[in-house]
């Protein structure tokens, strides 16, 4: 069996837990393991993406940016 520890839960945050829970019986554990797995990123950004990300952003600042209409026209398809 793993080793259990006691935390301290203000009140709200354990009746936040309690509407978590997909069973009555689901213990605060589970439910706070679940919610790991949903906000931490099995996949993280790398630094190249981060910096396209960047690239993008101080585009879009510069006004370098084309409508929907003209990538279209561009490339034929209206």
């Amino acid at each position: 069996m793993q080793e259990a520890s006691t935390i301290y839960i203000r009140s709200d945050v354990k009746e936040q837990l309690s509407h978590l829970k997909t069973h009555p019986r689901e213990s605060y554990s589970s439910v706070i393991q679940r919610l790991l797995l949903c906000a931490i990123d099995p996949d993280p950004l790398t630094s190249d993406e981060i910096a396209g990300i960047e690239e993008a952003l101080n585009d879009i600042k510069a006004g370098r940016v084309h409508t929907e209409e003209e990538i279209m026209t561009e490339f034929g398809i209206i």
